[in-house]
């Protein structure tokens, strides 16, 4: 299959690009959005490409790279009563929640903002600069993907 391209958004303070490249590979748990699940349980094939979003914090932007390193697979966390992502209506037999394991593969040379992003017009079909969009999880094509990564 073709090799496909994501964003992920972790707030540095929860999980930052410094964390991975601590833990080399990393569930991604704690979605909790119908549609970003999909994607990981839909689109989301070992080997694909991650770009790493720093958001809700002084300069969101892109800050590395990363790659899906599994399948997705059930999130453990719905089904631990002490853990903030639990969901009790939620069946082992059938679970809601699903996760993408992620594997580090570096950090960028400097941040590229958010407010870089929205400025240039190659852009602005990419669900990120939307207004409204706040998926943790959302697809880029491959001509983002190399526009993103060309303004490092």
């Amino acid at each position: 299959m073709t090799k496909r391209y994501w964003l992920l958004k972790s707030e540095p303070e929860e999980f930052s690009i410094d964390a991975l490249a601590k833990v080399k590979s990393e569930p991604w748990s704690g979605v909790r959005n119908y549609q970003a699940r999909n994607f990981m349980r839909d689109g989301m094939q070992v080997g694909d490409g991650v770009l790493f979003y720093h958001s809700n914090c002084a300069e969101p932007g892109v800050v590395g790279i990363a790659e899906v390193a599994s399948a997705a697979h059930p999130d453990p966390t719905q089904f631990d009563a002490r853990s903030d992502y639990h969901d009790p209506a939620a069946r082992r037999d059938e679970p809601r929640w699903l996760l993408v394991d992620v594997r580090f593969k570096r950090k960028l040379k400097r941040t590229i903002t958010l407010e870089e992003l929205k400025g240039r017009d190659e852009l602005a079909e990419f669900a990120l600069v939307r207004r409204g969009n706040r998926l943790s999880v959302m697809p880029v094509t491959r001509a983002q993907w190399d526009f993103i990564l060309g303004l490092e």
